[in-house]
């Protein structure tokens, strides 16, 4: 099966869910990069997570949701476009991999101190009259101590920042990441309720149902199977699906942006001691050189730019 999110509403009541499986998409990251084991099941639930907050973006922009961390991992971070394409990547501190037991939780990998936090970053993109980034900020902490799961921290940030009632369950492992949102609309959502039957109670009684969802279950059975044995008895509307994949937006013309951002004193002396300039994305793992024949050009034509800009000035 395809790489897809599946959308879809509740007739009784204003709530909605999705639910998805990421494949091949997750696959990509995977081949790219090698973590230990739970640190790679965490990056896939995020992962899923991070397609299931996008697909309701009202705008074509990106979703960005990064975990930065006080243990032996420093950040997961995970960007999701508009179009559900996306890309992952993990950050350790030196020497990590060692330390890292295959029974480690996420307080233990991320929140070893209680200064480990969830940033999600709102980004329009082509910024239109009105839009701005937007960044939400919480501590990977509630009020009962450490948040002990990825479900449980993105349940935190969307009821602290978002204020809405959320619940997810994620699962991930070398073959898949899953994923599982329902969410508890403000307002009616422009659905009348079936006479006699209440909100909080489809809330309720939905949710339980999700809370039978055990991650082997998840990662064993295929989206479709899991929405018939938990919502059978649910008057339920389904939304086209939307297809996901790994895309990363890295080029050598951004990489030389950013070296040309360093300056040509830096650069030069990265040349001096290496022969070369090679830079390897966080995301992807691509690598880019850039030798001393390189570097002069892009710093030639910088400054040819800058030598047309400030004659167009002059002249006006």
């Amino acid at each position: 099966m395809n790489d897809q999110l599946q959308k879809f509403m509740f007739n009784a009541a204003p709530v909605r869910g999705e639910i998805v499986s990421l494949r091949d998409t997750w696959q990509e990251v995977l081949a790219r990069r090698s973590y230990p084991l739970p640190v790679r099941n965490l990056l896939g639930e995020m992962m899923a997570a991070c397609a299931l907050l996008s697909a309701n973006l009202k705008f074509d922009g990106t979703l960005i949701m990064q975990i930065y961390g006080d243990g032996p991992v420093k950040m997961l971070v995970v960007q999701c476009n508009s179009d559900l394409s996306l890309r992952a990547t993990a950050k350790l501190v030196a020497g990590a991999e060692a330390l890292i037991g295959d029974d480690m939780t996420l307080p233990d990998l991320l929140n070893q101190h209680g200064h480990g936090r969830c940033v999600i970053t709102l980004d329009p993109g082509a910024k239109k009259p009105g839009q701005q980034p937007y960044q939400g900020i919480v501590p990977l902490s509630g009020e009962h101590g450490p948040l002990a799961s990825m479900a449980e921290v993105l349940e935190h940030y969307m009821h602290h920042s978002e204020q809405l009632d959320t619940r997810m369950w994620l699962a991930a492992n070398t073959d898949r990441a899953v994923g599982m949102l329902l969410q508890k609309l403000p307002g009616d959502g422009g659905i009348v309720p079936h006479p006699g039957e209440h909100d909080a109670d489809t809330w309720q009684r939905v949710c339980h149902l999700g809370g039978t969802l055990s991650s082997a279950e998840m990662l064993k059975e295929e989206p479709e199977t899991l929405f018939r044995r938990l919502f059978w008895q649910e008057n339920v509307q389904h939304f086209e699906p939307a297809a996901t994949r790994f895309q990363c937006s890295c080029s050598r013309e951004k990489v030389g942006s950013m070296l040309k951002m360093l300056g040509r004193e830096e650069v030069d002396g990265v040349i001096d001691e290496r022969g070369t300039v090679e830079v390897h994305c966080e995301f992807c793992n691509q690598r880019y050189e850039f030798d001393p024949v390189d570097v002069a050009q892009l710093f030639v034509a910088k400054e040819l730019s800058q030598g047309v800009s400030e004659a167009s000035q002059q002249r006006h």
